[in-house]
């Protein structure tokens, strides 16, 4: 029975153009952040490199900033660093917010009720505020901004998946494969894991995209990675005196966090689209 509730016919359906698109988008982001981690221009934060506030040009392809820093090398690196923030925090989120749902989903209400509790309390904690108390005990640092960012995040993993794998579990093929004896970890793997998946990779791509925001936010207040560690979030903060003489340092890394997070939320209304039950079977 879950094999037919697993496999409906989906060959002749169309990829939405939310998710070409937010692919394609996404993707550029990562071939330059790939890019980044073997090669840029200069070091992104050797001094010198050119003369203060220099415009665009041949030689330096954004400009420099007001230390003489190349602002195309540091760009490239707030690429790469905006890659590692989204897969660390997807990572941080999916497992505890999937360790929590589950247990909420399937154990005594008494379990369900503590948890559903401390995560309504972690959903309505402010994701700055969080990561000002993280940075106080650990310091201002990447792993720091990961680290509250992916906790903030998987309050609603594990609220999204509580509601879902409380569903599946009421499933009549579910009550079969507990009747013919399956154990409860099969149970989760054979049928829960696999229909709560497309719900949980749309959640997952929202995600990374709320925190490659929040990483800029927090890098923006001086609460991210300091240098050298490079971030889009603090060019935007240290081309805001100069703007008036260098719009291009604050405009290349504002465009391309929305650049990426638009793709990212692209991407995952896109998945949602093609999985979703309405549309199987067209």
């Amino acid at each position: 029975m879950s094999a037919a509730h697993h496999n409906s016919p989906q060959v002749h359906r169309r990829l939405s153009p939310s998710l070409v698109a937010g692919s394609l988008m996404v993707s550029l982001t990562v071939i330059v952040g790939i890019l980044a981690t073997f090669w840029t221009p200069y070091p992104k934060n050797a001094t010198g490199s050119g003369g203060r506030l220099e415009p665009p040009s041949s030689r330096f392809w954004l400009g420099t900033d007001k230390l003489g820093r190349d602002l195309f090398s540091q760009f490239l690196s707030g690429a790469h660093s905006a890659i590692i923030v989204a897969i660390s925090t997807v990572l941080i989120a999916a497992t505890l917010g999937l360790l929590l749902g589950i247990l909420a989903a399937a154990t005594k209400q008494w379990l369900d009720t503590g948890i559903s509790k401390f995560v309504d309390i972690l959903i309505a904690f402010p994701t700055l505020l969080l990561a000002m108390l993280v940075v106080t005990v650990r310091g201002a640092s990447l792993s720091s901004a990961i680290l509250a960012i992916g906790i903030a995040g998987s309050a609603v993993i594990a609220r999204v998946t509580r509601i879902n794998v409380a569903r599946v579990l009421r499933e009549d093929y579910v009550r079969a494969a507990r009747t013919s004896g399956t154990r409860w970890l099969g149970i989760m793997a054979q049928h829960v894991l696999p229909n709560i998946f497309p719900m949980l990779l749309v959640q997952l791509m929202l995600l990374a995209g709320s925190a490659i925001l929040a990483e800029a936010s927090l890098s923006y207040l001086g609460l991210g990675a300091p240098p050298p560690a490079a971030s889009w979030g603090r060019m935007l903060q240290e081309a805001q005196s100069t703007v008036s003489l260098t719009p291009v340092a604050a405009l290349a890394p504002g465009l391309a966090i929305a650049w990426t997070v638009l793709g990212l939320n692209l991407m995952g209304d896109g998945i949602r689209d093609y999985t979703d039950p309405t549309l199987r079977g067209e």
